[in-house]
């Protein structure tokens, strides 16, 4: 901190707003918080002290411009939080965790704020507002009703205790799965045990070794999914085994890191709150504000889905005993899979490995699809500063050649990194602020190689970058006038949906011969394969429908408990076990994608009675994939309509109201049914 002054207490100066990483030092974030907190208290009061009648902008323009300094310095630390966490971090989380958490509870239950929002949506039927000014004040007064607001002072102050020990809980859940498992990787002592990983995977195990200062062949890092990519290769059943019972062990070993006291008393204070908020129980309380409105109507779609994935896994698993000549284990599914997919689809999709080299992906791929769809070029920018010397910064256009923001990319994995990938916004769109354009990250957890190797990708880990940019460019397209609109800032159960829709480049004909191209020769995936590739899409489907219902409907199982029965629930597992018995999906061989102990999604991830959006998303996306095949495929026309309709309205409007203005009728399931094989 130079001379005492946080670098986040003035606006950025530079590029698109990107936060200056190269003067921020931990110590900038307290004082940032601080002051940032008192601020926007300030700029509250100021709001509820006004004598004048409510207004949209003595009221909302002011509530949605409070707080900037605070959103500054959060948006920084959140994401350092998840991609470059240390000591230091970790211990700022859960100091300030609570305390923001009363800060929000300051904000959302003040009863005079409250009161001048409801005499705005009284007036919105004859106030000429814009549809999104509407918008704003009715989803403003919907959430600080469900938050509280209009409880009594007794009920409003338990409501604080709450929120306040449930967010500690959260930060310390995701604080103890990192450090567990960086404490479970597998240490591989004899390099003969790595047989079957090729080049890429095997230098980057024996990286892994090396950054952690170990003499040993290789260091299996853990991925956060029950399986790991190099299940599908290893040739050692037992290192097989042992990759395995690491990832699934994760939280319920004792001691500091043990998750499940922890997971017991979060999904109690949840039950309470939401029975304190006049909810059944927690998965009600997030619906009502979700497109979805009830738990029930979750309930309809997975009951449906999961009976028929539960069988197609069943004759999946008997195929691979055929083959195996033994029972399938766990860790046996994967291995036998790409045996049974090289036998009758004669695709190996570990030999594709060559192909998909990591920058050819993203440039020749992943913008190569913006760039046909949106007309949106892109540029390295090698001289802006990102937070951790392997991110990248390209700046973003529009084909006009007006800003459209910076996308930082961060494509490997390491210690002081989570598991798995997401995106976080570091500044956003907004009119009202005067920010025109937007800064992104992409996060993944892509092993790294030694140095001078190529990183060579899974196909899973293609579609995971076509998926993440998906979300990227939802973040940098946002074209709204409020904050709280921008970007990705849509209901949880619909955020999924433009980042699935993205995945459906990675094999689009002309995108995959674009950039599926061997890293040595140039010489690109013969159309036979591809044509192979693509029959066997469909393939695994019922292992992989169920691995994803199960943890889904795990989510549901823990947050439709109410008070009364959450305080009766003292063993994680077997509640695990007879909550996977009910729904059909307790098939050892097919564990769920994300067991309790280390399901950050529902636990300190935001995704709490709400892992069933994937594939409420899917619904949606599988219909956009049928629209864009109906209507030409990869054209800007087609990109042009997807980004105004749907892309770029952001929040601003009901999500399936924006779905009806882009596809001209409400989705349909039957698209979805037939991905995955359910018709």
């Amino acid at each position: 901190m130079a001379s005492g002054i946080s670098p986040f207490f003035a606006p950025s100066t530079l590029p698109h707003g990107l936060p200056p990483f190269a003067e921020i030092t931990v110590a900038d974030f307290a004082p940032a918080f601080d002051r940032g907190m008192t601020e926007q208290l300030a700029e509250v009061a100021a709001i509820t002290a006004n004598p004048a009648p409510p207004t949209l902008e003595n009221t909302m323009d002011a509530l949605e411009r409070s707080g900037q300094l605070l959103s500054r310095a959060q948006h920084v630390f959140f994401n350092a939080g998840s991609a470059d966490s240390t000591d230091a971090v970790v211990a700022l989380e859960e100091e300030y965790a609570p305390r923001f958490a009363a800060h929000e509870d300051a904000i959302r239950l003040d009863a005079r704020l409250y009161r001048r929002i409801t005499q705005l949506v009284e007036q919105r039927e004859r106030a000429p507002w814009t549809p999104e000014q509407r918008y704003l004040v009715e989803k403003w007064h919907e959430r600080m009703t469900l938050a509280g607001a209009a409880l009594d002072d007794a009920a409003k102050e338990r409501l604080r205790e709450l929120n306040q020990r449930i967010s500690s809980l959260q930060t310390r859940f995701e604080k103890n799965l990192l450090a567990d498992t960086n404490d479970l990787a597998v240490e591989v002592a004899d390099a003969a045990q790595l047989d079957g990983l090729d080049a890429g995977s095997r230098s980057a195990a024996e990286e892994a070794a090396r950054e952690r200062g170990l003499d040993i062949a290789g260091l299996i890092s853990l991925v956060l999914p029950t399986g790991h990519p190099f299940l599908a290769s290893l040739t050692d059943r037992d290192l097989r085994e042992r990759v395995m019972t690491a990832s699934r062990s994760r939280g319920t070993r004792g001691g500091d890191h043990d998750e499940r006291d922890l997971v017991l008393e979060l999904v109690r204070l949840r039950a309470e709150r939401a029975e304190l908020l006049g909810f059944p129980n927690h998965a009600a309380f997030v619906t009502a504000d979700e497109t979805a409105k009830t738990p029930e109507a979750v309930a309809g779609m997975l009951d449906r889905l999961a009976p028929a994935a539960a069988r197609n896994a069943r004759a999946e698993q008997a195929d691979l005993e055929r083959l195996a000549g033994h029972p399938i284990e766990s860790w046996d599914w994967d291995f036998y899979t790409e045996k049974v997919r090289a036998t009758e689809h004669d695709v190996d999709t570990a030999a594709l490995r060559p192909w998909f080299e990591a920058e050819r992906v993203l440039r020749d791929g992943v913008f190569f699809a913006a760039r046909r769809l949106y007309g949106v070029t892109v540029q390295e920018r090698a001289d802006l500063v990102a937070y951790h010397p392997d991110v990248r910064v390209f700046e973003m256009q529009n084909e006009d050649g007006s800003p459209l923001g910076l996308f930082l990319y961060d494509l490997y994995t390491r210690d002081s990194k989570r598991g798995g990938a997401w995106m976080n916004p570091l500044s956003s769109q907004s009119e009202l602020l005067e920010h025109a354009t937007a800064v992104v990250v992409n996060n993944h957890n892509v092993p790294k190689p030694a140095a001078g190797s190529p990183t060579l990708l899974t196909l899973d880990e293609v579609r995971t970058l076509f998926h993440e940019f998906g979300h990227a460019l939802h973040g940098l397209f946002g074209h709204v006038r409020y904050p709280s609109f921008s970007g990705t800032s849509v209901s949880r159960d619909v955020v999924e949906f433009p980042s699935q829709v993205n995945e459906m480049w990675s094999l689009h004909p002309e995108v995959l011969a674009n950039y599926a191209k061997h890293y040595e020769t140039g010489e690109p995936l013969e159309p036979e394969i591809v044509e192979r590739l693509r029959a066997s899409e469909r393939f695994n489907e019922g292992f992989r429908t169920s691995e994803y219902l199960g943890a889904a409907m795990l989510d549901q199982a823990w947050h439709r408990l109410s008070a009364s029965e959450a305080a009766a629930v003292t063993d994680v597992a077997a509640f695990e076990a007879a909550a996977l018995a009910s729904f059909g999906l307790d098939n050892p061989a097919v564990p769920p994608r994300y067991a309790t102990t280390y399901f950050a999604h529902t636990f300190s991830g935001g995704y709490d009675a709400g892992y069933y959006s994937y594939i409420w998303s899917e619904v949606l996306d599988a219909d956009t994939v049928e629209w864009f095949a109906e209507n030409g495929g990869l054209t800007r026309e087609n990109g042009d309509r997807f980004r105004a309709r749907l892309l770029g309205v952001g929040g601003s409007k009901d999500p399936l109201e924006a779905y009806r203005d882009f596809r001209g009728r409400d989705a349909e399931l039957a698209p979805l049914l037939a991905r995955r094989g359910l018709d």
